[in-house]
């Protein structure tokens, strides 16, 4: 858990922790909106209302609108937390689309009991990462369940961003001979989650990717990248994500197990744990399908935000009998089918 940078606004000695009134529309309620939430996520020189909605200026383009929850546990991990994690999650799924995010709603569901100070704490984080991002929180929601059935607290957040490219990007836009770049290297996030939820040590600590990629979406985008599809590395990790665009597509995609760059720490990790990393959630990383003419000037830019970048395969065609195939081709030269998984390999990581 990280230091605010302020104390707490809410008398810490008379209410140390969350009650159910504070979600009951009484004045508990309305000291937490105005002394905690408004203050901290309302952008300097403007006035916050308590309004049911938030009236917003939008500029010209097409509009990305994208909502998610959050579960996570721990809340507090190696290199985030579930406050940052809710602003980066709603934002990259956002740059998705190839949109620039910038307004966000929140909703919390907070369990009766959680410590005041941890919710403090989850609120500066959010409005950090939100920073970060140069997106805004204009409005939200609370809400206060029983101890013992929210499991701390719960974070929706909605997302609405402006797509400024002609491009139809999505799974229905990729193309044989496409190529496949991966933005980064994997499965950070996932194993930082497993060690710190199971209390594992490793030689090293390994810290979450957790991260906003909106800006090197959008630095492809000004260059001129023929961007044919965009998939964020969440759930399920690369393997899942290769497996739905080539289904979403009727495509075959083969990938280059040497050209996927994993930390030797992860990997190490992934074998005591018996977890293939190529399956394990990242919060930060991303592929982009893009046209096989772009791909060298698409592997420089996005370089400069991570060295590990690479192209690991391509679109290599359709036929009936590969239709929605992912193949791999290991590090020994032999080929293996990359299926979806059959269970959930790491539960509760976003």
């Amino acid at each position: 858990m990280t230091a605010a940078n302020f104390t707490c606004p809410i008398p810490i000695e008379q209410y140390p922790t969350v009650l159910l009134a504070h979600g009951g529309g009484g004045k508990l309620m309305q000291q937490l909106i105005t002394q905690m939430f408004a203050p901290t996520f309302t952008v300097a020189g403007q006035n916050p209302t308590q309004h049911d909605s938030a009236a917003l200026r939008m500029p010209p383009g097409r509009i990305a609108f994208t909502t998610d929850s959050y579960v996570i546990q721990p809340l507090f991990f190696p290199g985030g937390d579930i406050g940052s994690l809710a602003i980066h999650g709603t934002v990259n799924d956002l740059a998705m689309s190839g949109a620039r995010p910038l307004y966000l709603s929140v909703g919390f569901i907070l369990e009766e009991g959680l410590p005041m100070k941890t919710l403090w704490y989850i609120v500066q984080s959010m409005q950090r990462a939100a920073r970060r991002a140069g997106v805004r929180i204009v409005t939200g929601d609370t809400k206060v369940v029983d101890r013992g059935k929210g499991d701390g607290i719960f974070i929706n957040t909605s997302g609405v961003g402006v797509i400024e490219h002609p491009y139809d990007i999505g799974p229905s836009s990729v193309c044989p001979g496409d190529a496949i770049l991966l933005s980064g290297d994997l499965g950070r996030h996932g194993i930082a989650i497993m060690a710190k939820r199971e209390g594992l040590n490793f030689e090293t600590t390994i810290k979450s990717d957790s991260a906003p990629v909106h800006e090197p979406v959008l630095s492809l985008l000004k260059a001129g990248v023929e961007i044919h599809c965009l998939r964020d590395l969440t759930r399920g990790g690369l393997g899942s994500a290769l497996n739905e665009i080539a289904a979403g597509a009727g495509v075959a995609i083969q990938v280059e197990e040497a050209l996927i760059s994993i930390p030797p720490d992860v990997q190490g990790a992934c074998e005591i744990l018996g977890l293939d990393p190529l399956y394990v959630a990242n919060e930060g990383r991303f592929i982009a399908i893009v046209s096989f003419h772009c791909a060298e000037q698409a592997l420089d830019i996005l370089r400069h935000y991570h060295p590990e970048a690479e192209c690991i395969g391509t679109v290599v065609g359709r036929s009936d009998r590969t239709l929605g195939r992912v193949t791999l081709q290991s590090r020994i030269g032999a080929g293996r089918i990359l299926d979806l998984l059959s269970g959930e390999q790491l539960p509760r990581i976003c």
